[in-house]
């Protein structure tokens, strides 16, 4: 049986569990969380509660996907138990990382084949644990993901109660993803492995963020957010490092080498899918 190892079960995560297990697949997946034991057990996914010893999982897990986020140190998995997730010898290895390695670019495009220029700490951190992966010697596959929206993740929540803001800062422009094309990228590439590959996740409208909320309104039929010039928002700590940096980035790559065709292609497909 195929059976997927989940390391920090999430959001992402728990989209590919969704697509694997009708298709037959077992999946474990750990949290840190008591309270999410019912949850992950409902969605069909066997819960391990971390830390905890995961080798008999690794012993019987034929593909790992990591996506827990790193510290200082590293990811947190492999500063736990490397020698024992090296020794389980998976077919198929995913990491997911963040479109954030590329740092700055002041809203020019950047591939997988631009040099990683992270620019914060949690960025710098995502550097490190992606190469700590890619030199374990298994069949590593990074996914670099960039602002992911879906289900119960995106505009509208705050569009509806008012408090939202069209924060405007001179040429910047972020990309996204749909949950849902994140899952079928992962997929696709569980299909059709290749061991150090790296693949940006995006779709293919990089848009200015303010745009989003515009059309999020429009679509619920409500006025546009006021509009609040960058430099008097206030914004907290982890908005003030996303709107330091502007870049549009190309998924070319999942598309010609893993033949991805997107579900949601721009933001204005995933918004509208997501009202119903």
């Amino acid at each position: 049986m195929k059976t997927l190892l989940s390391l920090g079960h999430g959001y992402s995560a728990a989209a590919l569990a969704a697509l694997l297990i009708p298709q037959g697949w077992r999946v474990i997946g750990t949290t840190r969380s008591p309270d999410r034991i019912a949850d992950l057990r409902a969605e069909g996914v066997e819960p391990l509660l971390w830390p905890c010893d995961i080798k008999t999982a690794l012993d019987v897990a034929t593909h790992v996907l990591a996506s827990a986020a790193p510290d200082g140190s590293g990811d947190p998995f492999l500063h736990a138990a490397r020698d024992q997730i090296i020794a389980g010898r998976p077919e198929w290895v995913g990491y997911l990382s963040t479109t954030a390695v590329y740092g700055d670019h002041q809203g020019g495009w950047v591939d997988e084949d631009t040099p990683v220029n992270p620019q914060s700490a949690r960025a710098v951190q995502r550097v490190l644990a992606e190469r700590q992966w890619l030199a374990t010697g298994l069949p590593v596959q990074v996914f670099r993901l960039a602002g992911i929206y879906g289900p119960g993740r995106g505009p509208f929540e705050k569009v509806r109660d008012g408090s939202a803001r069209r924060i405007i800062k001179a040429n910047q422009v972020f990309s996204r993803i749909h949950v849902a094309d994140i899952a079928a990228t992962l997929l696709a590439s569980i299909n059709t492995p290749e061991a150090g590959a790296i693949y940006n996740v995006c779709d293919d409208n990089p848009a200015p963020p303010e745009d989003v909320l515009s059309y999020a309104a429009a679509l619920l039929g409500l006025p546009e957010p006021p509009t609040v010039l960058f430099e008097q928002a206030e914004m907290s700590p982890m908005q003030v490092s996303f709107y330091s940096e502007s870049k549009r980035v190309s998924n070319n790559r999942i598309k010609r080498d893993l033949g991805v065709k997107l579900h949601y292609p721009t933001y204005q497909d995933g918004l509208k899918a997501l009202l119903g």
